[in-house]
C-alpha cells in the first residue's frame, strides 16, 4: 500500500488506496488454495501469455508458472500462450516448457485477425475456460510467480473485486550502454509512456484512477464475467481502454492493485514508444467522446497529477497541480493598447 497519501488527493482515491492496494505478501500463496477450493468453479484460473517473437523469454516464464503454481501448488488450472504470428521459435519454446499454444488465427477463424496485442487478449477469451483470467506479458525476465499469485489473490478472497493490476518498480535497462560495456540501469526510468501520456490523461479525465501505480502494466487479472462485457482495443491502447471501461462498468471499488516487486523486460525504442503513445491517446479520446466527457463542463477535468515513487514503506504518492492558466492576447490589455496606440 502507498506509504504516504498527499492531502490534495481526491478523498475517494485516498480511501481506495488504503482499502484496495496490497502487497503480494499479504496473501501467501498457500493460503490462496483454501480460498480457491471454497470458490469452486468461480475460482478456476487461466493464465494467458500473448506472444510475438518472444523465444528468448517465454519458455522461462511458462516453466516457472508450471513448476510453482501448477505442479508444486495447484493454483493455476490452465496455461495458454497465444502466438500472434511469431517468426521465431516462440511457439515451440512455449510448448516445450509446458504451455498449451494456440495461434491467434485459429481462434474465431471466421473473423480476420487484426494486428496488435489487444486482438490477442480479446481472442484468448474464446481459447480459455477459467472464470479468472490472468494476463502476463511474454517478454519478462527474472520472472517471479508472484506476478500471477499476487494479482489473482484478491479475486479469490473478495467476491466484490473484479479486476486487479500488478504494480511494481520498472527499471530502465539498456544493455551494453555503459562505459565498460555493462548495462546502464535507471531504477525508475521505465514506463516512459505511462508517465508522459497515460498518467496525465487518467489524472485529468478519470481522476478516480489516479491511484493506479502501473495503469499500462501488462500483468493483470480479472473475472471473465467482467472481461466478456468490455470492448477490447486491438492495439497498444488495450490496457488503458480496459481500465477505463472497467471503472465505468464495475466502479472504482471493484478495482484493486498488488505490489509484486520489480518488473524486468525488453524496452522499446523511442519511435515504437511514439506509436504506442499515439494509440493510447486515440483510445482515450474515443472514450472521452463516447462518454461525452469532451463536451462536459470543465469541472470534470481534475487539474492535479499524482505520481508514485518507491520508499522504504512502499509506493509514495505525490500530487502536483497541473497549471493551464492562459493570458489573453496582449492587444486586449488596456495598458498595452494605451501605450502602443500612437504607433
Amino acid at each position: 500500500m502507498p506509504a504516504e497519501l498527499p492531502p490534495a488527493l481526491l478523498p475517494e482515491v485516498a480511501s481506495w488506496l488504503r482499502r484496495r492496494s496490497w502487497s503480494a505478501a499479504d496473501r501467501p500463496v498457500h493460503s490462496l488454495l483454501a480460498a480457491k477450493e471454497a470458490a469452486g468453479r468461480a475460482g478456476t484460473i487461466s493464465v494467458v501469455l500473448p506472444a510475438l517473437d518472444e523465444e528468448s523469454t517465454v519458455g522461462a516464464i511458462v516453466s516457472v508458472i508450471r513448476r510453482e503454481l501448477m505442479e508444486r501448488l495447484p493454483l493455476v488450472d490452465e496455461l495458454v500462450v497465444v502466438d500472434s504470428g511469431s517468426a521465431d521459435r516462440t511457439a515451440e519454446a512455449a510448448a516445450e516448457a509446458g504451455a498449451r499454444v494456440v495461434h491467434r488465427d485459429a481462434i474465431l477463424p471466421r473473423l480476420p485477425a487484426e494486428p496488435g496485442k489487444g486482438e490477442v487478449l480479446w481472442r484468448s477469451l474464446l481459447a480459455t475456460s477459467g472464470e479468472i483470467i490472468c494476463f502476463v506479458d511474454a517478454d519478462l525476465r527474472e520472472f517471479d510467480p508472484a506476478f500471477v499469485s499476487g494479482i489473482v489473490g484478491p479475486l479469490l478472497t473478495d467476491p466484490g473485486i473484479q479486476l486487479v493490476k500488478a504494480m511494481y518498480d520498472r527499471p530502465y535497462e539498456l544493455p551494453g550502454a555503459g562505459a565498460d560495456g555493462d548495462a546502464t540501469i535507471d531504477p525508475v526510468g521505465g514506463g516512459r509512456v505511462t508517465e508522459l501520456v497515460a498518467r496525465p490523461l487518467l489524472n485529468l479525465h478519470w481522476p478516480e484512477l489516479a491511484g493506479f501505480v502501473q495503469p499500462l502494466g501488462g500483468e493483470y487479472a480479472a473475472r471473465r464475467s467482467l472481461l466478456e462485457r468490455l470492448p477490447f482495443p486491438t492495439g497498444y491502447g488495450v490496457e488503458l481502454g480496459l481500465l477505463v471501461d472497467a471503472l465505468e462498468t464495475a466502479g472504482l471499488d471493484a478495482l484493486a492493485q498488488v505490489d509484486v516487486g520489480v518488473r524486468h523486460h525488453r524496452h522499446q525504442d523511442s519511435q515504437a514508444l511514439g506509436r504506442m503513445a499515439a494509440t493510447i491517446y486515440r483510445t482515450a479520446l474515443e472514450r472521452l467522446d463516447r462518454t461525452h466527457r469532451l463536451k462536459a463542463s470543465a469541472d470534470l477535468v481534475h487539474p492535479l497529477l499524482t505520481q508514485f515513487t518507491r520508499t522504504g514503506a512502499g509506493f509514495t504518492a505525490r500530487t502536483h497541480p497541473v497549471g493551464a492558466l492562459e493570458r489573453p492576447p496582449m492587444h486586449t490589455v488596456p495598458e498595452y493598447v494605451s501605450r502602443h496606440s500612437g504607433y
